[in-house]
C-alpha cells in the first residue's frame, strides 16, 4: 500500500486531525486500493477520512465520506462476507492487503456518524432517517441517547420515552435521559424502577449500594417535582443534595434556574453567582442570569458578564440570549435578532423564546409575542411562558384566551401565588371582574405573604377604585419588611394621583437611592418636577433653541473636518 493505514490511525489518537485530513486524501486516492479490486480496504480508508473531517467540523465532507464507504460495502460479493461487530475504532486499523472479501467496517456505527454530521448541522430530520436504519437491537447507548433526542425535537413523544428508557436500563446515571424523561411526564417511581438492581454479597453491601444510588433517585424526584411545577418541592429536595455535595455547580445551577422561574430573584443571583466564583467559565443558564441583571438593572455585572460569555464559547445559544438582554435597551430589533439566533442554534432554547415574546411585546407587536410564548409553552410550559401568554392576550383584548392561560396556569401549578395572580389580572382588565380579581390577588398573598406582585395590583386596583387609603395602607405595611423600589414607586404614583406632591417626591427619590436605574422611578420624578415647577408636563418639548445649538454645533464640526 502507498500511504500506510496505521500513520493515518495515528494522527487521528493524537487529535492531529488536519493532517489526518491531509493525509486521508493521499490514502483514499491510492491506485493500489481501488473500488473494484478491494472495496473492502477502500470502505475502511474512507471511513478514517469521514472521522478526520467530522472532527475537523468539515460535516458535509464526512458524510460524503462516510456515504462512498458505505457504497464500497455493499459491493462486497455477500457470499464472501463476513461482517465483524466490532467498535470501528479498533476494527479499520486491522486490516491487510490480502483479507480480500472480509469486511470490517460496521455499517451501523458509520450511520451513526453520518446522523451524527446532520445533527452538527442542525439537519434533525435527515439524522432521524439515517438512525432508523439502525436495528433497535444494534444500538448501543450513545445511538440511543440521540434516537431519544431527535425523536423528541420532532415530537414523536412515545418513540423519545422509548429511548430514554433503554438508556436507563443499561447505566442509570445518564443524567440527560432523567432530564428528559421527567420533562416528557414519566413519574419519578418509573424513572428509577429503570435502574438495574446491582447484584451484591451480603447485606452490609447492599445497604452500601442503596445508600450510594439513593441521592440519585433523589435527584429523579426533584426533576419530577419541577417538571410537574412543583418547584417548592424540588427546590428542597436540591437543597437537601446540595447539603451531600457542597458546592455542585450542576445543582446550584438547576436551583438558580428554577428561582429564576419562579421570581425568587435574590436567591437565584446569589445562586447564580456563587457557581461563578466556583466556576467563572460556566455558560449553562448564563442567559437565565443575564435576564435578572437586567430586572435588577445592573448593568455593570450584565456587561461583565456578556463580555465574559464571548470570550469563553460565541457559539453557544445562552451567549445570543444574553446579548440580547444586553442589547434590548439600546436596540430592540438588534436584540430580537440575537433571541432569533439563539433559536437558530438551538431550537429547544427555552430562554430564546421568553426573550423574543418579551421583546415583542415592549415593540407593541403582541400578536408575534404570543406565536414565541407559545413556542416556550410547546416545549415546557413554566410560569414565565404563561404570565407572558396572559399579558399578550390582554393586550390584544382577547380576554377568553387570556383566561384560558391563566387557568392552565393555575391548573398546574395550584400552589403557585403567582399563578392565581394571573387569573386576579385577567379578572381586573374588566370592570365587572373586579371584586373577582381583589379575590385572588388576597387568595395569593394569602398562599405566598410576600409576593410582592400580587401587593402591587391589589393596590393599583384599590386605587382604581378610588380605595385610595386602602393602597396607601398596604403599601406603606409592605414597606416595614420589603425595602423594594418597585413598592415606593407605587406609592409616589399613587400620592402623586391625590394631588400629595412632597409624599410622592420622598417616595420616587426612595426608589431611585434603592436602585437608580429604575425607569419607572426616573420619569415619574421628572414629571413630578415639572409640576412643582408649574410646567404642563404633557406640553410638547421646545426645541427651536435646542437646534440652533445643533446647527452651531455642525458648523464648528465641519470647520474642524
Amino acid at each position: 500500500m502507498d500511504v500506510p493505514k496505521d500513520q493515518m490511525s495515528t494522527l487521528l489518537d493524537h487529535g492531529l486531525f488536519s493532517s489526518a485530513q491531509m493525509l486521508g486524501c493521499f490514502l483514499v486516492s491510492s491506485s493500489s486500493v481501488s473500488i473494484e479490486t478491494s472495496p473492502h480496504l477502500k470502505a475502511e480508508n474512507l471511513v478514517l477520512l469521514g472521522d478526520a473531517l467530522f472532527r475537523e467540523k468539515e460535516y458535509r465532507r464526512a458524510i460524503h465520506a462516510y456515504k462512498q464507504a458505505l457504497h464500497c460495502q455493499r459491493i462486497i460479493p455477500k457470499q464472501n462476507a463476513t461482517p465483524i461487530r466490532s467498535a470501528l475504532s479498533a476494527s479499520t486499523r486491522s486490516s491487510s492487503p490480502n483479507s480480500f472479501n472480509i469486511s470490517t467496517i460496521n455499517e451501523n456505527e458509520v450511520k451513526f456518524k453520518i446522523a451524527s454530521s446532520h445533527c452538527a448541522l442542525n439537519e434533525n430530520r435527515a439524522a432521524l432517517l439515517e438512525m432508523e436504519g439502525i436495528p433497535s437491537k444494534a444500538r448501543n447507548l450513545q445511538m440511543n441517547l440521540m434516537m431519544g433526542k431527535l425523536y423528541r425535537s420532532s415530537r414523536h413523544t412515545r418513540a423519545a420515552v422509548t429511548c430514554y428508557k433503554e438508556c436507563l436500563r443499561h447505566c442509570p446515571y445518564i443524567i440527560e435521559a432523567i432530564i428528559a424523561l421527567a420533562e416528557l411526564g414519566v413519574a419519578a417511581k418509573d424513572i428509577i424502577s429503570l435502574f438495574p438492581q446491582t447484584p451484591t454479597r451480603g447485606a452490609r453491601s447492599t445497604f452500601d449500594h442503596f445508600d450510594s444510588s439513593r441521592w440519585l433517585q433523589r435527584y429523579v424526584e426533584a426533576q419530577c417535582c419541577i417538571a410537574s411545577n412543583d418547584y417548592k418541592g424540588g427546590l428542597e429536595i436540591f437543597a437537601e443534595l446540595l447539603r451531600r455535595f457542597p458546592c455542585n455547580i450542576h445543582i446550584l445551577l438547576e436551583m438558580a434556574k428554577v428561582e429564576a422561574i419562579i421570581g425568587k430573584t435574590e436567591e437565584a443571583i446569589t445562586d447564580f453567582e456563587k457557581v461563578r466564583s466556583i466556576d467563572p467559565y460556566v455558560i449553562t443558564y448564563m442567559d437565565e442570569y443575564a435576564m435578572l441583571l437586567k430586572q435588577k438593572s445592573d448593568y455593570s455585572k450584565l456587561n461583565k458578564l456578556v463580555h465574559d460569555l464571548l470570550n469563553i464559547d460565541p457559539t453557544r445559544p445562552e451567549v445570543f440570549v444574553a446579548l440580547s438582554v444586553l442589547w434590548e435597551r439600546k436596540d430592540e430589533r438588534g436584540a430580537l435578532s440575537y433571541a432569533e439566533k439563539s433559536i437558530r442554534i438551538d431550537e429547544r432554547h427555552i430562554p430564546g423564546y421568553i426573550m423574543k415574546g418579551n421583546l415583542f411585546f415592549s415593540m407593541n407587536r403582541p400578536e408575534a409575542a404570543v406565536v414565541a410564548f407559545r413556542g416556550a409553552q410547546e416545549l415546557r410550559p413554566d410560569l414565565r411562558s404563561y404570565q407572558g401568554l396572559v399579558r399578550s392576550y390582554l393586550a390584544i383584548s382577547k380576554i377568553k384566551e387570556a383566561l384560558h392561560a391563566a387557568r392552565e396556569a393555575m391548573k398546574a401549578m395550584p400552589q403557585s401565588a403567582k399563578a392565581l395572580k394571573l387569573v386576579g389580572d385577567v379578572h381586573a382588565s374588566n370592570t365587572s371582574g373586579r371584586e373577582k380579581a381583589k379575590k385572588f390577588y388576597e387568595s395569593a398573598l394569602r398562599l405566598e405573604p410576600g409576593y410582592l406582585g400580587a401587593a402591587l395590583a391589589l393596590a393599583e386596583l384599590h386605587v382604581i377604585e378610588g380605595r385610595t387609603v386602602d393602597a396607601v395602607t398596604l403599601l406603606e405595611r409592605y414597606l416595614k419588611d420589603w425595602a423594594d423600589d418597585s413598592l415606593h414607586v407605587k406609592l409616589a404614583q399613587v400620592f402623586a394621583a391625590t394631588n400629595m406632591p412632597q409624599d410622592a417626591l420622598s417616595h420616587y427619590q426612595a426608589a431611585l437611592r434603592i436602585n437608580p436605574q429604575n425607569e419607572a422611578a426616573k420619569k415619574g420624578l421628572e414629571r413630578l418636577e415639572k409640576q412643582l415647577k408649574g410646567v404642563d408636563p404633557d406640553a410638547p418639548e421646545e426645541d427651536e433653541e435646542n437646534d440652533v445649538e445643533d446647527a452651531d454645533a455642525d458648523q464648528e464640526e465641519a470647520e474642524l473636518l
